[in-house]
C-alpha cells in the first residue's frame, strides 16, 4: 500500500497520441478548430437565450443547460489534450487526474438526464397541450434541471472515491488522451472488481433507465402525432421534437459504438478516436441541430446583433 500511495502522490502520464506522431500537427489544428467550433456555437446559444426574455421557455431554458454542458465537458478535456499535442507535456497530477474523470462521467451522466428531461417536456408539450404550463411551469422546469444535475454528480461521486483509494503501483502511463476510467482501472495493482461492479450497476442502470424514460416519451408523442387527420398538422407537431430527436439520435449512437461493441473489436488505437468522436460530434452537432431551422432563435439572434453583441458572427442566419 505505501508503493501505491508513493504512485498516487506522483501522478500519471498521459499518452495521448503519441503513438502517431506524424498527426500531432494535423490533430492539433483539427481539435483546436473543432474546440473553437463548440465554443461559438454553444456560448451564441446561451447567450441569445439568457439576453430574450421570450425564449424563457422549459424547452429554451432545457437547451440552454444543454448548452453549458457541451461547454463544461469538452473545456473539460481538449484544452489539456491541445496542451499535450504542442508542449509534449503529458504529466497530470492524481487529483487532476480524479477531478477531470469524475467532471467527465458526472457531465456526460447529467446531459442523460437532461435529455430525459427533455423528452417529457416535449412529451407534454404534444400529448398534453391544455395542461402544459401547469406542468412545465419554471418551478417543474426548475426542479427538472436541478435534479439532473445532482443525480449526474451524485451518482459519480462514490465510485470515484472507490477509484482514488485503488493503488497504482504497476505504470504510470495511462494509454488515453485524458483520464478515462478503463485505462485507469489496468494500471491498478489492486483488486478492481468492487469498482467494475458499482459501475457496471450504476452505467446500466442510467443508460436503461433515461433509455426507456426517452423511449416511452416517444412512443406516446408518435401515437398522438399519427391521430392527427392533417398532414400539415403532423408535420408541425413533429418538427417541434425533431432537434431533440436528433439529439438523442446522435448521443445514443455514439454512446453504443463506443462501449456495446463485441470485446473482439476493442483497440485501444481505435477506441481513442472513438471517445474524440464521442467528447466532441454531440457539442459540435447540438448548436446546429436546435438553431438551424429555428426562427424564433433566428429572430433573437439578429436583433442581438442588430444591438451589436455580435460583431465577427457572419450571415448564417
Amino acid at each position: 500500500m505505501a508503493s501505491g500511495s508513493k504512485t498516487n502522490a506522483s501522478g500519471f502520464i498521459i499518452q495521448g497520441f503519441s503513438d502517431t506522431p506524424e498527426l500531432q500537427i494535423s490533430l492539433f489544428v483539427l481539435i483546436l478548430v473543432i474546440y473553437l467550433i463548440i465554443l461559438l456555437g454553444n456560448l451564441i446559444i446561451f447567450l441569445v437565450i439568457s439576453c430574450n426574455p421570450h425564449l424563457h421557455t422549459p424547452m429554451y431554458i432545457f437547451l440552454q443547460n444543454l448548452s453549458l454542458i457541451d461547454i463544461s465537458s469538452t473545456s473539460n478535456i481538449l484544452p489539456n489534450l491541445l496542451h499535450i499535442l504542442l508542449t509534449q507535456q503529458n504529466n497530470i497530477s492524481f487529483l487532476g487526474c480524479m477531478t477531470q474523470m469524475y467532471v467527465f462521467v458526472a457531465l456526460a451522466a447529467s446531459e442523460f438526464f437532461l435529455l430525459t428531461a427533455m423528452a417529457y417536456d416535449r412529451y407534454v408539450a404534444i400529448c398534453d397541450p391544455l395542461h402544459y404550463i401547469a406542468r412545465m411551469s419554471r418551478k417543474h422546469c426548475a426542479g427538472l434541471i436541478t435534479a439532473a444535475f445532482t443525480v449526474g454528480f451524485g451518482i459519480t461521486f462514490g465510485f470515484i472515491i472507490l477509484v482514488s483509494k485503488l493503488s497504482y503501483c504497476a505504470s504510470r502511463l495511462i494509454n488515453h488522451f485524458f483520464c478515462d476510467l478503463s485505462p485507469l482501472l489496468k494500471l491498478s495493482c489492486s483488486s478492481t472488481f468492487s469498482v467494475e461492479v458499482l459501475i457496471f450497476v450504476e452505467g446500466s442502470m442510467l443508460i436503461f433507465n433515461a433509455f426507456l424514460l426517452t423511449l416511452t416519451s416517444y412512443i406516446f408523442i408518435v401515437s398522438a402525432i399519427l391521430k392527427i387527420q392533417s398532414s400539415e398538422g403532423r408535420q408541425k407537431a413533429f418538427s417541434t421534437c425533431a432537434s431533440h430527436l436528433a439529439c438523442v439520435i446522435t448521443l445514443y449512437g455514439t454512446v453504443f459504438c463506443l462501449y456495446m461493441r463485441p470485446t473482439t473489436s476493442y483497440s485501444l488505437k481505435r477506441d481513442k478516436y472513438f471517445s474524440l468522436l464521442y467528447i466532441a460530434l454531440g457539442p459540435v452537432l447540438n448548436p446546429l441541430i436546435y438553431t438551424l431551422k429555428n426562427r424564433e432563435f433566428h429572430s433573437s439572434l439578429i436583433k442581438l446583433k442588430q444591438r451589436g453583441f455580435f460583431f465577427y458572427i457572419g450571415n448564417a442566419t
